[in-house]
């Protein structure tokens, strides 16, 4: 009888070494791009920063369509330059006017319209009225979409004559739903100040 003697290699015990070395080997090499893809993904998160306001146009309007008042403010070089230039203007007594505000960025060439990024973002922005003059009121007449004051359109109404200083306030992110803010009430506002005016006036 013939035996064979047959001698079997455990050569599995040969390759999972090997195995386990390429794996090592690739991941070793693929971690940097791995890394360099994960790192492509987060872009940078970019400030949105405020518009440069450098020209406040304020018309006003007597009911009826009388001959319009304006008051304008104009500061090309903005905060920390020379003085801005203010003009003022008279309103008569006992009268109703409508108001209308324009913002312009006039740094840029063309001019660039302030006024209607604010009313894109009308959620974000309310103006703010102030007086010293007793008599004079000032009433919203426009809103955003849910329904709160902007400011870019008042309704002014004047009493006795005075001499004074109308103050205009554009708050950013105020508080609009805050005690009194609808009406116009600047202390429970919050937010940030884009740009505070102070035009004289005088009522005859």
């Amino acid at each position: 009888m013939l035996h064979l003697n047959v001698t079997f290699t455990p050569t599995h015990k040969k390759i999972r070494p090997i195995m386990i070395q390429k794996i090592a080997l690739y991941t070793i090499l693929l971690t940097p791009f791995l890394l360099s893809v994960s790192c492509e993904k987060e872009e940078p998160v970019i400030p949105n920063e405020e518009e440069l306001i450098t020209t406040v146009n304020l018309t006003l309007t007597p009911a009826g369509n009388g001959i319009p008042v304006q008051f304008t403010f104009v500061d090309i070089d903005g905060d920390g330059g020379e003085e801005p230039t203010i003009t003022g203007g008279t309103l008569m007594a006992n009268q109703t006017y409508f108001g209308e505000l324009e913002l312009l960025n006039e740094a840029e060439t063309p001019a660039e319209d302030i006024t209607q990024e604010i009313q894109e973002e009308a959620e974000e922005h309310q103006f703010f009225f102030q007086s010293e003059i007793e008599d004079l009121e000032f009433v919203y007449i426009d809103q955003d979409e849910n329904g709160f004051p902007i400011g870019l359109n008042t309704r002014i109404s004047t009493g006795n004559p005075d001499t004074g200083q109308i103050i205009i306030t554009l708050k950013h992110e105020p508080n609009k739903a805050g005690d009194g803010v609808s009406d116009g009430n600047l202390l429970n506002a919050g937010g940030e100040t884009d740009i505070e005016i102070r035009f004289p006036v005088t009522i005859q």
